[in-house]
């Protein structure tokens, strides 16, 4: 998915700069500008509002998140998944924080709009934890579960940097590409932990 995207980023500068050498008249130029405009420039595109859309979405998820590490934080037996989710729990406080701050910049006040695939990925860790004693095998059901998050997570972010870096709200894409990186992080610090001791444990029992 990371592949894509930036596939997605090389792409558009490709665009920018075949629409740059091509913009020999005034009118061509004007038009070049409108497309790319800064934060609030083009409120009434259809484009931008797939992107407000989108940025609503992913601002339930974070928010919806918040509320369910805890629960997977205490449900964990393992000290490492147990670190680990408490750093997530911080890390994605974090993140609602950022996507507030890029509403800001589009200049309209957060709002939040029902992520039905966040709502289903938590349920399926809650459900998982109220079937499962605790033991390795719920730490890897937990991992497993984090991940799916984390993959709806990397899909979002990336995909509303590419349409922040599309529309020219270069501080809004930065802001974006941070979290992302993160949400990349936290996916290979969860395989890490199930590929050195928890599947192994899980296994043995």
């Amino acid at each position: 998915m990371a592949t894509k995207s930036t596939g997605s980023r090389n792409g558009t500068k490709k665009s920018a700069t075949t629409r740059s050498t091509k913009s020999t008249t005034p009118a061509r130029k004007s038009s070049t500008q409108k497309s790319n405009g800064k934060n609030g420039d083009m409120p009434n595109s259809k484009f931008h509002q797939l992107f407000m859309d989108e940025l609503k979405d992913i601002y339930w998820a974070e928010k919806h998140l918040v509320k369910a590490l805890p629960k997977m934080q205490k449900a964990a037996t393992s000290a490492e998944l147990v670190d680990a989710f408490a750093d997530h729990l911080a890390a994605t406080k974090e993140h609602v924080s950022r996507v507030e701050e890029i509403f800001e910049m589009m200049g309209t006040r957060p709002v939040a709009k029902k992520c039905d695939a966040m709502e289903g990925l938590v349920a399926e860790a809650q459900e998982l934890i109220s079937e499962e004693e605790e033991s390795s095998v719920l730490d890897a059901g937990l991992i497993i579960a984090a991940q799916k998050v984390e993959h709806y997570e990397i899909a979002a972010y990336g995909s509303l940097r590419t349409l922040a870096n599309r529309m020219g709200h270069t501080e809004a894409a930065a802001i974006l590409e941070q979290t992302l990186t993160e949400e990349k992080e936290t996916d290979s610090l969860l395989t890490q932990i199930a590929e050195s001791s928890v599947n192994e444990e899980a296994m043995a029992e």
